[in-house]
């Protein structure tokens, strides 16, 4: 499933794993009524309005900048713009296509989150 992430008007689409958590977080789509803001130096983060299905997760490899993870312990999205490690509780939901640009731009900005037909 592809997704469309809004936010400082600006748009990403992304493709979701084939996993619980990631089939958990579009079965909540669409999503508007969420903020999206900047949390250490390599990834913005969202609360979801509840915690996802962790069924399935574990460690995984390949971690790299576009990743959209989700964040089991404290609910929250994850939209990593730099490098980064798996740890303990995060879920990979999918990937960003192409450019994450706007992620690069510091804020606190509001955030939708949709499917894509």
């Amino acid at each position: 499933m592809k997704i469309r992430i809004s936010f400082n008007d600006q748009s990403m689409t992304a493709t979701l794993e084939d996993n619980p958590s990631a089939r958990d977080f579009a079965s909540m789509l669409p999503l508007e009524e969420l903020t999206i803001d900047n949390y250490a130096n390599n990834e913005k983060i969202s609360y979801l309005p509840r915690k996802l299905t962790e069924e399935g997760s574990g460690p995984f490899g390949n971690e790299h900048p576009g990743d959209v993870c989700y964040y089991a312990p404290w609910g929250n999205l994850a939209f990593f713009y730099a490098g980064y490690h798996w740890s303990q509780g995060l879920i990979r939901l999918g990937r960003i296509d192409g450019s994450f640009d706007p992620l690069l731009v510091r804020g606190e900005f509001p955030l939708g989150i949709e499917p894509v037909s």
